[in-house]
């Protein structure tokens, strides 16, 4: 018989093996050494057996011994959700590693916005959720130890006289606490991997599923007398009898598939300790073979030790009991090292989990907020962190010996387990929401978790505690304040359910109602709708998390908040490697938008994304970035990260809308220019000749010897100059009338070549030196219905233009007509410089000089022209065929009249 100070030196010395393994590990990992087995599939699916903890080493033979077959829904969900949901947990370690997450807090705040608000909803639940199912861990190592105290194994709760297992539950939970602060706390870990607690939670797998096997091998073959006498006692046992209460596998099955992925130290193992995605494909297959392995046995001992332990038995401990009343002392002994195993990594990688949920979530910001200065002069936050996540862990495993102490220490190990499954299963609809529906909204998963997690408390975790110590006896057969509808197990009157089965539908289903609900009366803000766009397209698409405008920021300012989180050296080699990508000597980067990006992830791999979002934002941004900042950044971001067909319309739409508004702020300035221009110009245009009409007359009028010639000389100069203001005026009032849609058409019939005619002979009489007019008169015998007049006037201002501003040695205007079945085109192509680009935006504009050219007038014939124009049904535009100034005039079909007789087929004037 093992005593128990003897069983004590073999825990103790398992402990200090683990610890030197765990130990090794961890200096290889920060070498760079030994990387083909510290990230080899094999230890990432062993890693995953932290699911199977003492409630499967010890829970498992008891939950078959009370329930039959009942136990293998713990197996179920698992392995369903490996076989045919790889495919979500690809996505979510796609995630984790584009995002950098920490803890399933973390994921589920970064998704909604980088709420941490939420992420601290998430820790409190997960912390509360866990709690029992480290109480579990504890009662399983005490029970263990209590049967090995006892004066007699064949006792069913054992009960040796001197045994203490308050004691013992205190100095197990210290002993765990420590061993967690040796190798999950001493450093600030990059990525929040572990590599040395991975690689002993391996080594533990392999020792817990050995010593089920071997106790189940000895059962088998030792006590039953080999396979088919086993077969036979399984047959004629109530536990090999196949009944099955659909609703309850199937909700039990639910819950431990959603416990699965929602365990905060399932999430740690299997998405934050993934090293490549690959390992998750292999896992997919293997660890649901572990889990046969593992619960191969589960059915023969529970058979066995119903049969042969007295009556009154604890089941949970057949896996001890059997062997030790066969006097197998050195078998119990690794029976009682895989059940310790189970129970410690469990406590050791949830507390882990928890406790960097807590320092992240809820002690930095609260930190943070409390610091006056800022990030960048707070304090060492690498200490703070260390810190607070030690605390947390003493925490947490205090609230596990504190829960065993109010539950009393008695329940059903199973019992225990379940309360704690539908308490982080509530997590799943807004996780499974977050990744798969773009719509859901930050206050839809406040709301789901709200209102899964209440029910989850009142239905489940109060229940637990038994009557009259959370629930009064009153509250049970009554209802909360007498309100018959509200009793814990038959809440709104549904009566007849079993209590686990009534707590998940109502939790869970009122969870999932809620948050779709009020994701679809809500709309995200714009980093949830960037996030959103991320998480769910995470497998077409790995982007980046967010951009940010560091022009304010410093490099100093970013290296000293990033020594105080990631460590000088680390730091420094970060900040050195962004400079060498720069092309910057030195170790201090250009705080580009990229760089601080990156700096981001690289702190939120340390602190989370919710806590280095708001530290960045505190340097970079001050307090806060505008909700213009971040409409621009979703804006961009999101059309780089669709690929459907409707998004990429958007996004064209979306920078052609933006280079309408650059052409139109160029073109409002250079119109600003030209106002001003105009301003001075008009003044300049009705001062001179009015200046001109006052001297000259003024000079008639004192004049009292003037002869004839001389008075004949100044009035025509005075009727020049009001030819000249009148002309002005004539044309403001002709573009006001034209403009405001008051002018009246004067329809008539004619030919286009009798048109040109006319407005060339009168745009070219004045002067001496006209420009050469090439045209084609064969081409320009069309017929037209219109206001010739105004057609004229529209030719006249064309030519004109052409004779004032055409830079060549022989000045010509070729004028082509050319007939469609639209209308006619009427082509003036001159063989000057043409117009600059920046000309061509504003010519049709009011007040318009061609490219600022000296000339008469105040840059109102074109203006008027295609004012002009409209009013006949026709357009005016700028022809640019590289070789001169060139104008098209198009008529509308309905203009034409149809081909007049012959005229010459060419000719030049």
């Amino acid at each position: 018989m093992v005593t128990l100070n003897q069983l004590i030196f073999v825990c103790l010395a398992y402990v200090v093996a683990l610890f030197v393994v765990a130990f090794v590990a961890e200096r290889a990992a920060v070498r760079g050494q030994a990387s083909r087995w510290l990230r080899s599939p094999l230890v990432y699916t062993l890693s995953l057996s932290i699911y199977c903890t003492a409630w499967t080493f010890y829970g498992a033979v008891g939950y078959a011994a009370r329930s039959g077959l009942e136990y293998l829904t713990i197996y179920l969900g698992p392995s369903l959700v490996m076989i045919g949901w790889w495919w979500v947990l690809r996505r979510l370690v796609r995630i984790g590693r584009s995002q950098r997450v920490t803890s399933i807090a973390d994921l589920i705040s970064s998704r909604f916005g980088k709420s941490n608000t939420l992420a601290v909803v998430v820790t409190i639940m997960s912390v509360i959720g866990v709690t029992p199912y480290i109480a579990l861990q504890l009662q399983s190592v005490v029970l263990s130890l209590e049967i090995f105290a006892a004066p007699d194994p064949m006792l069913s709760e054992g009960g040796g006289g001197a045994f203490n297992s308050w004691q013992a539950a205190f100095w197990v939970a210290a002993g765990l606490a420590v061993f967690t602060l040796l190798f999950g706390t001493r450093n600030l870990n990059v990525n929040e991997r572990h590599h040395g607690v991975v690689i002993a939670i391996a080594i533990e797998a392999v020792v817990k599923l050995f010593a089920l096997i071997a106790v189940g091998s000895f059962v088998v073959w030792g006590l039953a007398g080999g396979l088919g006498e086993t077969l036979a006692r399984i047959d004629a046992s109530p536990i090999g009898r196949w009944q099955v209460e659909g609703g309850r596998w199937v909700a039990l099955t639910m819950v431990s598939a959603a416990a699965f992925i929602c365990l905060p130290r399932m999430f740690q193992v299997m998405v934050v300790e993934n090293d490549e995605e690959r390992h998750l494909q292999i896992a997919s297959w293997a660890f649901p073979l572990y889990l046969v392995l593992i619960s191969l046995f589960v059915v023969p001992i529970a058979v066995l030790g119903l049969d042969l332990m007295p009556p009154g038995s604890n089941p949970d401990l057949f896996v001890l009991s059997l062997p030790l009343s066969q006097g197998q002392s050195g078998l119990a002994t690794l029976a009682f090292l895989g059940g310790f195993s189970s129970a410690t990594s469990m406590v050791i990688v949830a507390t882990l989990a928890l406790s960097t949920m807590v320092s992240n979530h809820i002690v930095m910001p609260i930190w943070l907020k409390a610091g006056s200065s800022g990030a960048v002069q707070s304090g060492d936050v690498r200490a703070v962190v260390i810190r607070a996540r030690r605390l947390s862990v003493l925490l947490i495993i205090g609230l596990g010996f504190v829960y065993y102490r109010a539950s009393g220490g008695s329940g059903a190990l199973a019992a225990i387990g379940l309360i704690s499954f539908g308490g982080v299963a509530q997590f799943l609809p807004a996780l499974l929401g977050g990744i798969f529906w773009r719509g859901s909204t930050r206050a839809g998963a406040l709301a789901g978790l709200g209102v899964g997690f209440g029910l989850w408390v009142f239905t489940m975790l109060l229940p637990s505690f038994g009557e009259g110590v959370a629930l009064s006896r009153m509250t049970f057969e009554q209802g909360l304040m007498g309100l018959g509808w509200l009793r814990p197990q038959a809440l709104f009157g549904i009566t007849g359910l079993d209590p686990t089965v009534h707590a998940v539908i109502w939790s869970i289903g009122l969870n999932t109602l809620s948050f779709i609900l009020v994701s679809l009366v809500t709309f995200p803000d714009p980093i949830e709708r960037l996030q959103g766009a991320q998480f769910v397209n995470v497998l077409e698409h790995v982007g980046p998390a967010r951009g940010w405008t560091a022009t304010v920021a410093g490099s100093e300012d970013l290296m000293i908040m990033s020594q105080r989180i990631l460590g000088g050296t680390e730091a420094q080699a970060f900040f050195a490697k962004h400079a060498r990508m720069q092309g910057l000597p030195g170790v201090l980067p250009e705080p580009t938008s990229e760089f601080v990006q990156a700096l981001e992830r690289e702190l939120a791999a340390s602190v989370g994304a919710a806590t280095a979002h708001a530290m960045v934002s505190q340097i970079v941004g001050g307090t806060s970035v505008s909700v213009q900042d971040l409409m621009a950044v979703a804006d961009e971001s999101a059309q780089m990260l669709e690929y459907s067909s409707q998004l990429e319309a958007k996004s064209r739409e979306l920078a052609a809308t933006a280079g309408q508004l650059r052409s139109a702020n160029d073109k409002l300035t250079q119109l600003s220019l030209q106002k001003d221009t105009f301003l001075s110009q008009i003044s300049h245009e009705l001062r001179t000749p009015m200046t001109s009409i006052r001297s000259f007359s003024e000079i008639l009028r004192d004049a009292a010897n003037m002869s004839g010639e001389e008075k004949s000389r100044y009035a025509s100069i005075i009727h020049s100059e009001t030819i000249r203001l009148t002309r002005l005026l004539d044309d403001l009032l002709d573009l006001s009338v034209l403009e405001n849609g008051q002018v009246t058409l004067y329809p008539a019939s004619g030919l286009l070549g009798d048109v040109l005619d006319r407005a060339q002979s009168t745009a070219l009489a004045a002067h001496a030196d006209p420009i050469s007019v090439v045209r084609d008169g064969a081409k320009e015998d069309i017929g037209l219905h219109t206001d010739l007049d105004r057609l004229v006037q529209v030719f006249i201002n064309l030519i004109t233009n052409a004779h004032k501003y055409c830079r060549a040695d022989a000045p010509e205007l070729r004028i082509t007509v050319a007939q469609q079945s639209g209308g006619v085109t009427i082509d003036f192509v001159d063989n000057g410089t043409g117009l600059s680009p920046e000309a061509r935006g504003v010519i049709f504009e009011k007040f318009s000089r061609v490219d600022g050219q000296e000339g008469e007038g105040v840059g109102l014939g074109l203006a008027i022209c295609r004012e002009v124009m409209l009013r006949l049904g026709g357009s005016i535009e700028y022809l640019h065929n590289g070789t001169g100034t060139g104008f098209r005039v198009t008529l509308p079909a309905q203009a034409v009249r149809g081909v007049a007789p012959e005229r010459p087929s060419a000719w030049v004037s």
